[in-house]
């Protein structure tokens, strides 16, 4: 039986523990998107002990950005830059993953200087037109080709939360006619696209994705339509499944205050898969984590808001759970 402290071979790397801090968004990067001296402190300050690092969304493309200190994966002149970060991280013998993501209608028309686009038209929202996500596919790729050039051991690709794929993925945001709209197998069609081009650029990286599990919504994704997605992404050649929300987002406002409350849906979605699964939602005490790992719930646990509010929660972890 596994514990929280049982490293994980996968694909061709070893995590030393289960312990996985997901990608969120700093804003320490530069106003161009650049890694800084902050962002680096801050980063290798809490991957010491830690299993595996996800470093936040990068933005691939400018028309994707999300804030003005966004860290971006869109230029080749930012290289030299995450490559900073990913030697430093490296220096304590941590496995570090870059995140790539393009916000689909959430960014800001000031921000961006062109209307938002997204799989459908709606209200001041543009929809995507055919020949545009060919390009869209590419920057996907483009930018885990720069990430892989900067010494990252892998990608994951942001499919949660109400951004781009996951707007393709949901039926509450895919109301399109053609043949990336209406059925599960229409509405997975482009993020798979995307799947199998950035595997193709990775060669044998590690390749994540972030599920957008659930809408919590009827109309929405159900769990039946995400254990069938989960299958196709796990076909597409994606090595670990990092199980969250989908449009209803990361922490819905039911589910303030609880702890692991997207561990049902990963847990239900590793019975129909064989790659490993990362449980996320609200998780702080290590006892519970190690809990999850134990009874084989999931494989890898995400802790996110309290390791930015304590850097040695691993090392604590670690003590915690070996006494």
């Amino acid at each position: 039986m596994a514990s929280l402290l049982d490293p994980l071979n996968v694909k061709n790397l070893t995590l030393r523990n289960r312990i996985v801090m997901p990608p969120m968004h700093t804003g320490l990067a530069s106003i161009n998107g650049e890694v800084t001296n902050e962002m680096i402190e801050h980063y290798v300050e809490r991957s010491v002990n830690l299993g595996l690092l996800i470093v936040e969304h990068s933005y691939i493309s400018i028309d994707g950005k999300y804030s003005a200190r966004q860290l971006g994966s869109h230029d080749d002149k930012l290289i030299s830059g995450l490559e900073k970060l990913t030697t430093s991280v490296h220096e304590v013998n941590t496995p570090i993953v870059l995140q790539i993501n393009h916000l689909g209608a959430k960014p800001s028309k000031d921000l961006i200087g062109i209307d938002p686009i997204s799989p459908s038209a709606i209200g001041d929202i543009r929809e995507i037109r055919i020949q545009e996500m060919d390009r869209i596919v590419e920057n996907y790729a483009l930018a885990a080709d720069r990430a892989i050039k900067a010494g990252f051991d892998g990608i994951e690709i942001h499919g949660a939360h109400g951004y781009l794929l996951n707007q393709f993925y949901s039926p509450l945001t895919n109301r399109r006619k053609d043949k990336y709209g209406g059925s599960l197998d229409n509405r997975t069609k482009f993020p798979l696209e995307v799947v199998n081009r950035v595997r193709e650029k990775i060669r044998d990286k590690l390749l994540l994705y972030r599920l957008g599990s659930v809408d919590l919504d009827k109309k929405g994704t159900q769990i039946d339509d995400s254990k069938q997605f989960a299958k196709r992404l796990e076909e597409a050649g994606v090595n670990i499944l990092d199980v969250s929300g989908g449009i209803c987002g990361h922490i819905p406002p039911e589910f303030q205050g609880r702890q692991g409350f997207f561990i049902p849906q990963a847990e239900s979605i590793k019975k129909v898969i064989k790659i490993p699964v990362i449980g996320v939602g609200g998780i702080k005490e290590s006892l519970f984590a190690d809990m999850l790992i134990r009874n084989e719930k999931v494989d890898l646990v995400a802790i996110g808001r309290e390791l930015i509010k304590d850097p040695d929660w691993s090392l604590k972890a670690i003590r915690s759970i070996s006494n």
